[in-house]
């Protein structure tokens, strides 16, 4: 029997394939390095939605724009509700407020989840919330709200790049989540929300915010072979390195640190990050011989968030911003099927006394 469901085929889908022995992600048809700054987000989420989503490819930078005023004018009022709670505790707050019953559901989801994390992260830290720009691309705009501060081009392009690459990886937890709540008929928002509660786990989606924590204690990389070292004799994760399907260097991290390269002059720890990696895999090859234990995608995600200017917290609501377009998809794909999803178990309890 399968524990944890590896290898076990759950669900076909047209969305997404992660190879995790060749080191590759295709993406409704193109492998990730074809999109990922390449292809404006907008455009790969009507990519993605095609055949499920009627009308979205028409002008997809303008059906997002919309939906985030329509997002926006439903959640402002719950501003006042976000002190106190993290950004992932408000965000999940805000996007448990969408009505199951309206008009364009997908592209509001997906449009709401935006500003929820940008209004989510303000809120956390006691601002008032940023209206949207429909006019803008969603990255930007997201950015903007999040930061109140002008978004440069290339600023602008690296979160782009980002939300690509996040937008859909498989059958993860978060998405399988999305899918189970979905096979009930529950709806896009709950289905949105499930996958929320799932991603914000640490072994999931809340994993980049360490990597920042990893490198501050290290320091310098003179530092980092005997703090790896160290780390590793206690028992330690190194955060950033491994992952549970890629056998081989997860191809999310290069992209990742090619856009974080492109934004020299913000800040940016790209050099010293460069340098703890290549010390890290180092450290890895020689502590754990035979087992391949490369970058994945938070090393980098962690490099180019903070270069944004993106607060730690913030991280999880941004990948939740990106991911929330394939929750969409896959929900609908799930509920078109008609079967909800149940799996069996081995039951390993007590037996009742037989009868005498």
């Amino acid at each position: 029997m399968t524990i944890g469901l590896d290898d076990v085929v759950a669900a076909e889908t047209a969305l997404s394939h992660v190879d995790g022995e060749a080191g590759r992600l295709i993406i409704g048809g193109h492998d990730l390095e074809e999109l990922a700054g390449c292809v404006a987000f907008e455009d790969v989420v009507a990519m993605l939605w095609s055949g499920l989503v009627p009308d979205m490819s028409a002008d997809p930078k303008a059906s997002l724009g919309r939906a985030r005023e329509r997002a926006y004018a439903h959640l402002a009022p719950l501003a006042p509700r976000l002190a106190g709670l993290t950004p992932v505790e408000g965000m999940r707050l805000l996007l448990s407020s969408l009505p199951d019953a309206e008009e364009d559901l997908p592209a509001l989801a997906a449009g709401a989840s935006g500003v929820a994390a940008a209004m989510a992260v303000r809120g956390a830290r006691g601002h008032a919330p940023v209206e949207p720009d429909a006019s803008a691309g969603h990255a930007a705009d997201i950015l903007r709200m999040m930061r109140n501060t002008p978004v440069a081009a290339d600023e602008a392009k690296a979160l782009d790049t980002y939300l690509v690459t996040v937008i859909d990886h498989g059958l993860n937890a978060s998405t399988f989540t999305a899918r189970v709540v979905a096979s009930t008929q529950a709806g896009i928002p709950s289905s949105v929300v499930a996958g929320l509660c799932a991603l914000k786990g640490p072994l999931h989606g809340g994993a980049p915010g360490p990597v920042l924590d990893m490198l501050d204690a290290i320091g310098s990389p003179e530092n980092a072979e005997a703090w790896l070292d160290e780390a590793m004799a206690r028992g330690e994760r190194l955060m950033g390195f491994g992952h549970r399907i890629y056998r081989v260097r997860d191809p999310r991290a290069d992209v990742l640190k090619a856009a974080a390269g492109r934004l020299k002059g913000r800040g940016n720890r790209i050099a010293f990050a460069e340098a703890v990696e290549a010390t890290a895999l180092k450290v890895l090859e020689r502590r754990k011989p035979g087992r391949r234990l490369d970058t994945n995608v938070e090393f980098y995600t962690a490099i180019l968030l903070d270069a944004l200017g993106v607060p730690r917290e913030g991280f999880t609501p941004l990948f939740a911003a990106g991911r929330t377009a394939g929750w969409v998809a896959h929900a609908i794909e799930q509920s078109r099927t008609g079967r909800i999803i149940r799996p069996q178990s081995r039951y390993v309890g007590t037996w009742p006394a037989e009868a005498a």
